[in-house]
């Protein structure tokens, strides 16, 4: 992590510390687990189900890259590319299976409070749209969530909801 990323997640903590959280789950990743610390969320779980997507071939790779070698390529509607025995890649449905996992450990904890999560990019983007009870190819829909920045997701009517999207 970057000094400023640093910077960036620590600025994170005043927005937080009003907030009732009654679990913090954060991926495996150093980064990720690094931004929770510094976002003053303490006790957080990791947990492998938040990894980022698996991109296999891909990874390691730019969007900008892949184009170059495959005009046209999108994540959402081509996936990836089978890689390596580390990156075997991993397909939306796979992702998306994963985040159900997560959604279901969560439920029962929102009716004590709120629970925090930091995650990877797509995989939020995976886990939100599963949260709202949308097909997982929903996840292009919604604009990449930048580091640093909050997400919130929350009940209105019954219903879930996108309360706060990417809000530095």
């Amino acid at each position: 992590m970057t000094e400023a990323g640093e910077a960036v997640a620590g600025a994170l903590a005043p927005r937080l510390a009003d907030r009732r959280l009654v679990a913090v789950f954060t991926s495996p990743l150093s980064r990720a687990m690094r931004t929770a610390e510094l976002a003053g969320l303490t006790g957080a779980k990791p947990d492998p189900d938040l990894l980022e997507w698996d991109y296999g071939g891909y990874e390691g790779l730019t969007a900008e890259q892949i184009r170059e070698a495959r005009p046209g390529w999108n994540l959402w509607r081509d996936g990836v590319i089978p890689g390596d025995a580390d990156h075997p890649g991993e397909e939306l449905a796979q992702v998306a299976a994963r985040t159900d996992a997560v959604l279901d450990r969560i439920r029962p904890l929102l009716s004590e409070g709120d629970v925090a999560v930091v995650a990877h990019g797509h995989l939020a983007r995976v886990l939100t749209v599963r949260r709202l009870g949308l097909d997982a190819s929903a996840s292009r829909l919604l604009g990449h969530p930048h580091p640093g920045t909050l997400s919130f997701l929350a009940t209105e009517d019954g219903q879930p909801i996108i309360s706060a999207w990417n809000v530095p």
